[in-house]
C-alpha cells in the first residue's frame, strides 16, 4: 500500500543561487528533495508541516466542481499569459482558498514535475476529473493547443456549473420554505398551542371545531412528535440510500423527474444544453465524434438522454449520419436536430451545437426566473394559510368569546 502523502515546506536556492521557498506534497522528505532537484531547486531544509487546528478544521473540506472550474480559469489564465506549466500550478494554487482542492494542485504540480503529462496526472485523481476532462487534456497536449483546450474548458465548466446551480436554486428555494414551514408548525403545536389551551379551559365553553382540530393535533404532536421526526429522517436517509445504491431506483427518478409539471420542462432543456455544450466542445477539440459521444453520453445528466445518446453513438459508428440518427431517438427536439443538420452539411457543427447550447441554456435561465417569480406568491400564499390558520384557531374561542359579552350587553 502506497504511503499516504504529506505537506512539506522547503527551504532552498534555485538554479540562480537565489533563495526561495514554498511547500511540496510527498509521501517522504527524501523524495520531496528528490523532486525538488528535478525542479532546478536545491533544498537546504524540508520540515514535514503539522495538521494544527486549521488542518483538523479544514479536514472536512472538499474539492467541488466549481473549485474545478475556477482551478480550470486560472490555469488557462497563466498560460495564455506565457507563464510556464508546473510554475502555473504554483502560482494557482497559493490562490486557491479550499486547503483540499490547494493540496490536490500540488499533488498534480508534482507529478508534472516528475516527468509525467497533465493528462496522467488528472487521470491519477478520477474523483475530481471525468473522462470528458482528461480526454480534452489529452488532446490538447498532443496537438500542442493545450492553452486553447484549457480556454474552452474553462468556459464549458463555467457554463455548466451556473446552469447547474440555476436549477438547484430554483428547486432549493421551495423545499427551504416548506422544510421552515414544517419548523414553524411544530413548534407552535408543541409549545404555543398548550398555552392557550390552558386558557381556554377556564371559558368553560365548547370549542370551535377549528380550534378543537388544532388543539387534538397538538395533543398528538406532543406525545409522538419524536416518531414523526424519526420516520422523517428514516424516509430521508433510506431515500437517499436507495438512490445511490441502486441503479434502477435512480433511473426511474431520473425518468420520472423529465415527467414532472413545470420543473420537468426545466430539467429537459438543461440536458439538452448540457448536451449540445459537451458535444460542441469536444468536437471542436478535434475528438472524433464517436469518441466525442461517449463522453457526452457520461455528461448527460439523466438516463432518458444517456441512452439516447448511447443509441446515436452507436448509429454513427455504422455510418448514419448524426442528425438522422438523433431524430430516431425521439429524445431530442426538432430545432436541435435541424442545426445539427445544417451544422453537417456546412461543416461548422461545432458552432452550430454552440448556438443550440447557448439558446438552451437561456431558455432554462428565462423558465427558472419564471418559475421563481411564479413561486414567490404561491409560496407566501402557503405560508399565510398554514401559519395564519393556526394562529386564527387559538384566537377563534377568543373572538367568539368577545361576541358573546359584546351580545349580552
Amino acid at each position: 500500500m502506497a504511503a499516504a502523502n504529506s505537506i512539506f515546506a522547503w527551504e532552498g536556492k534555485d538554479k540562480a543561487g537565489r533563495k526561495t521557498k514554498g511547500e511540496i506534497t510527498s509521501s517522504n522528505a527524501n523524495i520531496a528533495k528528490t523532486e525538488l532537484r528535478k525542479q532546478g531547486i536545491t533544498p537546504t531544509k524540508v520540515t514535514k508541516k503539522s495538521a494544527g487546528l486549521s488542518g483538523l478544521l479544514n479536514m472536512g473540506q472538499k474539492v467541488g466542481a466549481s473549485d474545478i472550474a475556477l482551478f480550470t480559469r486560472q490555469l488557462a489564465t497563466m498560460m495564455k499569459a506565457g507563464v510556464p506549466l508546473v510554475q502555473s500550478f504554483e502560482i494557482v494554487a497559493d490562490g486557491m482558498d479550499n486547503p483540499a482542492m490547494r493540496t490536490l494542485i500540488l499533488k498534480i504540480r508534482d507529478d508534472i514535475a516528475s516527468g509525467n503529462s497533465f493528462a496522467h496526472a488528472i487521470r491519477a485523481n478520477p474523483a475530481h476529473f471525468d473522462d470528458l476532462f482528461c480526454n480534452l487534456i489529452d488532446a490538447g497536449e498532443q496537438s500542442g493547443s493545450l492553452e486553447t483546450m484549457l480556454e474552452r474548458l474553462a468556459t464549458y465548466k463555467e457554463k455548466t456549473e451556473a446552469l447547474k446551480a440555476k436549477i438547484k436554486s430554483a428547486m432549493n428555494y421551495p423545499i427551504a420554505v416548506l422544510v421552515v414551514a414544517s419548523i414553524v408548525s411544530g413548534i407552535l403545536l408543541i409549545k404555543v398551542v398548550p398555552q392557550f389551551e390552558e386558557i381556554f379551559q377556564g371559558f368553560g365553553a365548547e370549542l370551535p371545531e377549528f380550534t378543537q382540530m388544532v388543539v387534538n393535533m397538538s395533543r398528538w404532536m406532543q406525545e409522538w412528535w419524536f416518531i414523526v421526526v424519526a420516520v422523517i429522517a428514516a424516509f430521508v436517509i433510506a431515500f437517499k440510500q436507495a438512490a445511490k445504491r441502486s441503479k434502477a431506483f435512480h433511473d426511474a427518478l431520473e425518468r420520472l423527474s423529465l415527467k414532472l409539471p413545470v420543473i420537468g420542462d426545466i430539467l429537459d432543456k438543461s440536458c439538452i444544453a448540457r448536451f449540445a455544450r459537451t458535444l460542441s466542445t469536444t468536437f471542436a477539440a478535434g475528438v472524433p465524434l464517436v469518441d466525442a459521444l461517449e463522453s457526452v453520453a457520461g455528461a448527460a445528466g439523466n438516463i432518458v438522454y444517456y441512452d439516447a445518446i448511447k443509441s446515436v453513438k452507436n448509429d454513427v459508428s455504422s455510418g448514419i449520419q448524426l442528425n438522422y440518427s438523433m431524430k430516431k431517438t425521439e429524445a431530442f427536439p426538432n430545432m436541435v436536430i435541424q442545426m445539427v443538420a445544417i451544422g453537417e452539411e456546412s461543416g461548422a457543427l461545432d458552432s452550430m451545437l454552440d448556438k443550440a447550447a447557448t439558446y438552451y441554456e437561456e431558455m432554462v435561465d428565462n423558465a427558472v426566473d419564471g418559475l421563481t417569480s411564479l413561486m414567490e406568491p404561491i409560496i407566501m400564499s402557503f405560508l399565510g394559510v398554514v401559519i395564519g390558520g393556526l394562529i386564527i384557531a387559538m384566537y377563534l374561542p377568543i373572538f367568539k368569546m368577545g361576541d358573546a359579552i359584546s351580545g349580552g350587553g
